[in-house]
């Protein structure tokens, strides 16, 4: 795994997009580092559970999906110096891997990653890679490449799991109906949308969320 994210390539983007690779920058290409070797020494397969891309606070600095600096250094037992700021989607993410037995738990049986394994932003807004059409066209390629290396380091192919059920998992299970990646593609809430919208009800989607990756 470090390897795949060492070699990660900005795709050429329309103009006005900027392209966020975490991977370059040393602090980031440590804690990577460091994570992978602490949950992902072994060659067991694991389910892979995609995210849309990074953001500019949370696997955007530490370039671990969905791992704030407080979830990396708190939850993961991995130091950093990284400025304390939450976010929300890492929030939410290690509430669920906490009901699950904590980290070595759940990474034992799960990879959290993303769809496109960058980030984007204009005028320093973050920005999703369907939110803008000739966007998504750019990055498939890569989209589709970024898959197939995971499954080639041990991803499940009899199933993943999606997070964000409106464009995130169309756009999934369309490159998968072309390419067959997966048996079953299973769609959740993305944890942004849930701490944004449903606050009050986060401890029932933390349940579902166990439900669903448990199949219990």
């Amino acid at each position: 795994m470090r390897r795949f994210y060492a070699s990660l390539k900005a795709p050429r983007v329309p103009a006005g997009i900027r392209v966020m690779n975490p991977y370059k920058d040393a602090r980031a290409k440590k804690y990577t580092a460091a994570f992978l070797d602490k949950f992902f020494d072994d060659n067991r397969p694991r389910t892979l559970i995609f995210g849309i891309n990074p953001g500019r606070f949370g696997a955007g600095i530490t370039g671990i999906t969905f791992t704030d600096p407080v979830a990396l250094s708190d939850f993961c037992g991995i130091a950093n110096h990284l400025p304390r700021r939450r976010e929300l989607s890492s929030v939410f993410i290690y509430d669920v891997i906490g009901a699950m037995g904590g980290p070595r738990a759940f990474y034992g049986r799960f990879l959290l990653t993303a769809i496109c394994p960058l980030g984007f932003t204009r005028e320093d807004v973050n920005l999703n890679y369907y939110d803008v059409p000739s966007l998504k066209r750019a990055v498939t390629p890569f989209i589709v490449a970024s898959i197939e290396r995971h499954i080639a380091l041990g991803g499940r192919r009899d199933r993943a799991i999606v997070l964000g059920n409106g464009q995130n998992a169309k756009y999934l299970r369309a490159i998968n109906d072309e390419h067959r990646f997966f048996d079953t593609i299973d769609a959740l809430e993305h944890p942004r949308f849930i701490l944004q919208y449903r606050r009050k009800r986060v401890a029932e989607y933390v349940r579902k969320y166990v439900q669903a990756l448990t199949g219990g």
